[in-house]
């Protein structure tokens, strides 16, 4: 079987921790282009993942002439998410964007629009509907373990965990936001995937920005995504709460990159139902609790954890193949980026927004 050829635009932490090993790992796909406007990055991931046959660039858009090129993984920061997807799709390759699909929810729809128009795969990079935990749990949804599941809580919540303070992830230019497109994407698209909740009817946020400014001020033991650059900005987001009212259930939601509060367990969602409820702890397992001959119970599964990420690119090259629109293709997104675009309107307004 011949190999799909595959491309990857930004050699960062992503494309180093989860897109290079996956694709190594999978025989039907190969490295053919490794992309960063940094040349020695580009070329250092061409040394750990690609062959004597694959080309490191510094521009993209010589890999675009490249008929040979089927499959693209968009690994660059958010705001680039949406002219180099689209320009990937209009060029005929088929996409893998990493989370969020975008800044704001009609860049977006934009991404959708132009994967219909071309008739190519955008998948968006959210991670969790290919981990074995949450397909478990939402198989025990489907069989109404749960009952009428109608309120869910998610907390992703971190003592002083700012990322990078003063560059890429904090400067809402390139980021779009905070704690909550960085983060919250990924709780608030796991629910929509293990509910199947298709519309938003009401979003109250707020979003507060206190403890990264004045940047110096900011006290901390360590810090992911490189130190602190005191000459750059801070203008993202570092805690949100939110209410959100579907067709489904409430959700109710605090995250925090840095909060004045240092607890055991704050990553972490709860399904609320009538017949049953279920803690399911981020990146880990779950518990059922709910009743039995008059009896209060809890189960916890035991559930194999499995490669999320290579599930996930293995399902990609898969699709690719195919044709098959699957669980992270972009419209199945499309809700969350919503959501995400809500809780920040109405933070900005001050009040509940309606959909």
């Amino acid at each position: 079987m011949e190999k799909i050829q595959v491309a990857v635009i930004g050699c960062g932490s992503i494309a180093n921790s989860a897109h290079g090993p996956s694709y190594a790992k999978i025989p039907e796909a190969h490295i053919a282009y490794c992309v960063d406007i940094i040349p020695e990055r580009a070329q250092k991931f061409k040394e750990k993942f690609g062959d004597e046959e694959t080309v490191a660039l510094t521009d993209y858009r010589e890999m675009l002439r490249d008929p040979r090129v089927q499959a693209v993984s968009v690994c660059v920061p958010n705001y680039l998410h949406n002219p180099i997807s689209i320009d990937c799709l209009r060029a005929g390759k088929n996409v893998l964007c990493e989370k969020p699909a975008s800044v704001r929810y009609d860049l977006a729809q934009q991404m959708a629009d132009a994967a219909h128009e071309t008739g190519r795969i955008l998948n968006i990079g959210v991670v969790n509907r290919f981990n074995n935990a949450v397909n478990a749990l939402r198989g025990d949804v489907l069989a109404g373990k749960l009952g009428n599941v109608y309120h869910v809580y998610c907390s992703f919540r971190a003592h002083r965990s700012i990322p990078g303070l003063g560059g890429p992830f904090t400067t809402k230019e390139l980021a779009g936001g905070g704690v909550l497109i960085d983060w919250g994407v990924h709780y608030l698209d796991l629910i929509n995937y293990v509910l199947d909740i298709r519309e938003v009817k009401t979003v109250s946020g707020a979003c507060y920005s206190k403890l990264g400014s004045p940047m110096r001020d900011y006290v901390y033991e360590d810090m992911w995504a490189g130190p602190p650059d005191y000459s750059g900005t801070y203008d993202v987001e570092e805690y949100v709460t939110g209410l959100i009212r579907t067709d489904g259930p409430t959700i109710s939601l605090n995250g925090a990159w840095a909060e004045n509060i240092q607890a055991a367990e704050s990553t972490y969602i709860d399904f609320l139902g009538d017949k049953g409820g279920v803690r399911l702890t981020y990146g880990g397992g779950y518990t059922f609790f709910g009743t039995k001959d008059g009896k209060l119970i809890s189960e916890t599964p035991e559930i194999e954890k499995g490669d999320m990420f290579l599930s996930e690119l293995q399902a990609f090259v898969d699709c690719v193949r195919t044709g098959e629109h699957i669980r992270s293709y972009v419209d199945n997104n499309l809700i969350t980026a919503r959501m995400m675009q809500g809780l920040y309107d109405s933070d900005k307004a001050g009040k509940e927004v309606s959909f």
